[in-house]
């Protein structure tokens, strides 16, 4: 299937981001902000004071918007950017029962993964608003399944990209890749 396929390694705040075509070759690497300046990154594992439940609230509303804006600006600025629509974006897997409300986020032992997870699924709401697939990826597993997939290709697939596009290229790089592998 012709068309753009994304994949993105989150980190609290930002990702990379790579983009092959069908062939998986890399269009485009860059890295693209999940949120606005300035807005705290990990409103659940707050540092600094700690809130009461309705103040984590608060402060988690704001930046799961900031979130939104901010990552929405970077997914139209990388499909602009690229020759050919994105037809399915893959990110890490996350628990599909992980709780929505924040009270028990700001427990254990869903405190610890609750900021990422938040990051994943405004990155999944706003692929899906775009109309593109969602893949999700075990980051653990997912560069072996992508050496299954190539076979004798998968050096000059996964590797490749370091040397005819110079760094960076990075682990996060290399999953990013093989998620959109293992999704084509």
């Amino acid at each position: 299937i012709a068309g753009m396929r994304l994949g993105i390694a989150h980190h609290l705040g930002w990702a990379v981001a790579v983009t092959a075509s069908a062939d998986h070759r890399v269009v485009d690497r860059r890295r693209i902000e999940l949120i606005e300046p300035g807005m705290p990154t990990a409103p659940i594992h707050h540092e600094g004071k700690p809130l009461d439940a309705a103040a984590t609230a608060v402060l988690v509303a704001q930046v799961r918007a900031s979130a939104i804006r901010a990552t929405s600006a970077s997914l139209d600025e990388l499909a602009t950017a690229l020759p050919e629509p994105i037809i399915s974006t893959s990110l890490r897997a996350w628990p599909l029962d992980f709780p929505h409300d924040i009270a028990v986020q700001r427990r254990a032992p869903y405190e610890s993964h609750a900021d990422s997870i938040m990051y994943r699924r405004v990155l999944a709401e706003l692929a899906h608003a775009r109309g593109w697939e969602v893949h999700l990826y075990d980051a653990k597993n997912v560069e072996g399944q992508a050496v299954s997939i190539l076979a004798e290709r998968a050096d000059d697939v996964l590797h490749g990209p370091r040397t005819t596009l110079g760094p960076p290229w990075t682990k996060d790089h290399r999953m990013a890749l093989a998620a959109t592998i293992v999704a084509g």
